[in-house]
């Protein structure tokens, strides 16, 4: 079957071209489809009023990709846009509220869903942090696992509590809920000061080095990720890699264990996983926390 209509809430989607190779393993647009139709109570309270920008593989993913801030001009018109101006024009970014919307996100071959850490009521001040730990050529997972411990430990010692998930690629991303009212600079310097405070304890396994090839063998912790604008790839996205891996929440235990390569978690099996364990991020929508320790010391 190449094409479908769906008709969702009085929402007409037109699925097309199903049956296009997206994963080199033979994984579809069909299979990308039915994922977040399956995952979509999951993720959508996530995606709630989020600016959403797409990356798009119209040719799967051996062809090549692009970002889309913009609501294509040919979207259905209950597709919600939300205008943010920013310096050079007015960006109408797709909100991604509902089942509808979702899949017709997923019908343009967006694979990731990349959202702002901040929601509409106030975009001027994110209600998420998040660190973003890469490691570097020469550096393994189960060294982000290691440095991702210590990072929890850090976050501890400022009455801070992160939720760790996988980021779907080689890294691990930790989110951090936070009380309204912080700006986007304090939110970024916050994130700085604990990142480079963590470089300064163990210099031999973290960076926050911007130079490439200084970086090499260690963990870096991407605080930049905090910047106003930027997105990353929220709970239960796909990502655009072999094996259609999904970023995935964790416990803490697991990341203290480790034993475990993140493509464990994929499109194949992130369900029978939450039929088992429930949500391990559900408490970050009901979460809000003070940064003040930080502020008053970085």
């Amino acid at each position: 079957m190449k094409e479908a209509n769906v008709v969702l809430n009085n929402k007409e989607i037109k699925l097309t071209n199903l049956d296009k190779i997206i994963w080199p393993e033979g994984l579809t647009k069909a299979h990308l489809i039915k994922y977040y139709s399956e995952i979509a109570p999951y993720i959508l309270p996530y995606l709630h009023n989020r600016p959403l920008v797409l990356k798009r593989y119209p040719h799967g993913l051996q062809g090549e990709s692009f970002y889309q801030k913009d609501c294509p001009a040919y979207a259905p018109s209950w597709i919600k846009r939300y205008p943010v101006e920013h310096t050079e024009k007015v960006v109408n970014y797709i909100l991604c509220n509902d089942i509808a919307t979702l899949l017709w996100v997923a019908n343009q071959s967006s694979i990731e869903m990349h959202a702002w850490l901040a929601r509409i009521e106030d975009l001027e001040s994110p209600d998420l942090a998040v660190m973003d730990l890469d490691p570097t050529a020469g550096a393994t997972f189960t060294d982000v696992l290691e440095v991702a411990v210590l990072f929890h430990q850090t976050l501890k010692q400022f009455g801070l509590q992160g939720y760790p998930k996988t980021s779907g690629a080689s890294g691990l991303h930790i989110f951090i809920p936070l009380k309204s009212g912080y700006t986007w600079r304090q939110v970024t310097g916050a994130m700085k000061f604990l990142a480079e405070l963590l470089e300064k304890v163990y210099p031999d396994m973290v960076t926050t080095e911007r130079v490439v090839n200084k970086r090499i063998g260690k963990v870096y912790l991407d605080y930049l990720q905090n910047g106003k604008g930027k997105t990353i790839a929220f709970p239960y996205s796909v990502r655009s890699l072999p094996g259609a891996p999904v970023s995935t929440p964790l416990h803490w235990w697991e990341v203290e264990k480790g034993g475990f390569q993140p493509g464990k978690f994929n499109i194949n099996t992130i369900l029978r996983r939450l039929q088992a364990q429930g949500d391990l991020y559900s408490d970050i929508l009901k979460t809000k926390q003070s940064l003040q320790k930080v502020l008053e010391v970085c």
